[in-house]
């Protein structure tokens, strides 16, 4: 007689992105098993991404939180890592490991979402554990690099050697007989992976999954759309919004022009209104037709309007021709909807001109950097003169990030090999 499923399962995430994918995964596993008695434990911020969900009952964030001054990104600078160890993070990893380890002694499976931190975690507490890794891809070292960014030669040929940009230490803990799933973000990084003896799949994106289908409203079919991605972490995405908006400034287009401004909770709304006033816009009332579009407020410089709405980036997403972004886990999603992108890096400690070169490679070119806010209105000036560019572009992105779906597929896997 075969053991009675399991019922209760634990996901370490390390990273907002990583959050709202594994949120998108939960969101479906619930659907399929809603006995199931879903943890969290967000090894990096506080797991803002679960908050709806914790309030409606369908999961729970447990363990030590804590904002990290990195972001948790102390692994792309040597300043970043040592502000992380002196606000705490050896003693907060170390509570981490301590509640994975009692979680595990009971037989109860983990679920782990993100890159190496997790899946050690995982690993370390001696039980069955599954993992999803999404930041790394064959692509970033397989496709070649923006134009004018300067190579990677050593970078590169290191991946090849491995064949693949996972690392060795990392097979290792993948090919565990205790890891019954492993996934990864695209067919060809799981390629490489079975090439080293690890069982991956690449059952497709979540990242994709919940855009809902909304009509372009007709009033703004007529003008040209940008859409602007700042990113979260503060306070690395207000020096970002800043620079974005001196773009909008620069730009001055000479047809009547929208730039939907998609903020989450952070910046807040008052941040963003204290940044176009400084750039030089004036608050406006907004139009009865564009209410109806979920925007609070509306801002105008010239022909250009801009619409602020906090958590509208799921709606406002398809209905741009082109993304201005310092995002990392947006503007991937901006680019799977098939919308083109560009970037314009800053001083990090994200969203650098190493993570925007790897960004662009990832997806293609389907995401371009620029090197200054005068270079990015160059280009987005040609790029909107240009609709077969943006048509070929859009293509890319979409073929680099995959159908959406992903996320009910990795559910089903989780539920037959984690809780099964």
């Amino acid at each position: 007689m075969p053991p009675p499923p399991l019922n209760r399962l634990l996901v370490l995430s390390n990273g907002h992105g990583e959050d709202l994918i594994a949120q998108r995964i939960l969101q479906a596993l619930g659907s399929r098993r809603p006995d199931v008695e879903i943890r969290v434990l967000p090894l990096v911020g506080l797991g803002e991404a679960f908050a709806a969900a914790e309030a409606a009952g369908q999961l729970q964030r447990i363990g030590p939180q804590l904002r990290l001054p990195s972001g948790g990104f102390s692994n792309q600078s040597l300043r970043g890592l040592v502000r992380d160890l002196a606000a705490g993070l050896p003693l907060l990893s170390w509570r981490q490991w301590q509640l994975v380890r009692r979680w595990a002694r009971q037989g109860d499976p983990l679920l782990a979402v993100g890159d190496l931190l997790p899946l050690l975690l995982a690993w370390s507490g001696g039980g069955r554990f599954g993992f999803i890794g999404t930041p790394k891809s064959d692509y970033t070292w397989a496709s070649a690099g923006p134009p004018n960014w300067g190579a990677t030669p050593l970078a590169d040929s290191y991946h090849r050697c491995k064949g693949s940009e996972w690392d060795r230490w990392e097979w290792a803990l993948m090919g565990s007989r205790r890891c019954r799933l492993v996934a990864v973000r695209d067919r060809l990084t799981a390629r490489g992976l079975r090439r080293h003896g690890v069982a991956a799949l690449a059952p497709g994106n979540p990242m994709l999954d919940g855009f809902p289908q909304a009509p372009l409203p007709a009033w703004l079919a007529s003008q040209r759309r940008l859409i602007l991605l700042a990113g979260s972490r503060l306070p690395e995405a207000l020096g970002n919004a800043r620079r974005l908006l001196e773009c909008l400034a620069l730009w001055q287009p000479n047809q009547p022009a929208t730039a939907l401004l998609a903020s989450g909770s952070t910046p807040t709304a008052q941040a963003w209104q204290d940044l176009l006033a400084q750039a030089g816009f004036t608050p406006e009332a907004p139009a009865a037709e564009v209410a109806t579009t979920g925007a609070t407020a509306s801002w105008r410089l010239g022909r250009l309007t801009v619409l602020l709405g906090q958590h509208s980036f799921t709606r406002w997403a398809g209905w741009a021709e082109l993304g201005l972004a310092t995002a990392g886990t947006a503007t991937e999603q901006l680019v799977g909807l098939g919308v083109p992108a560009l970037s314009l890096p800053g001083r990090g400690p994200q969203f650098k001109a190493g993570f925007a070169r790897r960004q662009s490679r990832l997806l293609g070119g389907a995401v371009q950097p620029c090197s200054s806010p005068q270079q990015l209105v160059d280009r987005l000036r040609q790029l909107l003169a240009d609709p077969s560019e943006r048509a070929r572009l859009a293509a890319i992105g979409r073929r680099r990030m995959g159908p959406s779906g992903g996320s009910a597929q990795l559910a089903a896997l989780v539920e037959q090999r984690l809780l099964g």
